[in-house]
């Protein structure tokens, strides 16, 4: 057996103790739907999805930013964190992408707390930032990986002391660690970690993962005063 295919086996067994009837079948059909529909295979998985459910619960967050949307289904499982007056603004590129989402947060029962803007982040959170809405508890950063500091900052300037920002696929099958390796992804990562690193308002660890998404991990940042 290959070290993918244990660790594939691993989180099945995680899977079946931790979350027996995970995905959901608003989960589940959010999955399907998504491939259905040609959406690249790149969703988070149940068990990480369960992660940032419980991290924003953990935050009892009332307020959540999501940069990236693929499918709705990490946007699912954080939405069901949030309270009956809680709120989740998704920020999605392609419109394709956000038009299954869309489908897909509805079925869920949650269209009336998640709102999915479309077109590019680096365009839409100034316009948000501009509607000065209350300081998001959680923002979870999972969108192109080259403009991850660029998205750190912003969530800085979205967030308050307290607040818990989640930035995903920092390992890239350990590519983040070799010095030779100038693929415009990895830059960007190394970035948005060397800022965490060296922000006096942030204090962050970062952990590697494998799993049903091989060998990856992501950084956590909590925000300072």
């Amino acid at each position: 057996m290959s070290e993918s295919q244990l660790w594939h086996e691993v989180d099945d067994y995680f899977t079946g103790r931790l979350l027996p009837d995970a995905p959901d079948d608003a989960l589940a059909a959010a999955l399907r739907d998504s491939d259905a529909a040609g959406l690249p295979p790149i969703a988070v998985s149940p068990l990480q999805g369960k992660l940032l459910q419980l991290l924003a619960q953990l935050q009892g967050a009332r307020h959540i930013l999501e940069i990236g949307t693929l499918g709705g289904y990490s946007t699912i499982w954080l939405g069901h964190a949030l309270p009956a007056d809680g709120r989740l603004i998704s920020l999605e590129y392609d419109p394709w992408h956000a038009e299954v989402a869309v489908r897909n947060i509805a079925r869920a029962g949650l269209d009336k707390q998640v709102e999915v803007r479309v077109g590019a982040a680096l365009e839409s959170l100034p316009r948000l930032a501009d509607e000065n809405p209350p300081p998001f508890d959680v923002v979870f950063i999972d969108a192109d990986k080259v403009n991850n500091s660029r998205y750190m900052e912003w969530a800085l300037r979205l967030t308050s002391t307290g607040s818990l920002i989640i930035l995903d696929n920092v390992v890239r099958g350990g590519r983040v660690a070799d010095p030779d390796n100038t693929d415009p992804d990895v830059l960007g990562t190394r970035a948005a970690l060397d800022l965490i690193g060296s922000h006096p308002r942030l204090s962050g660890t970062a952990l590697q993962t494998v799993g049903a998404k091989d060998h990856d991990g992501f950084a956590l940042a909590r925000v300072l005063a």
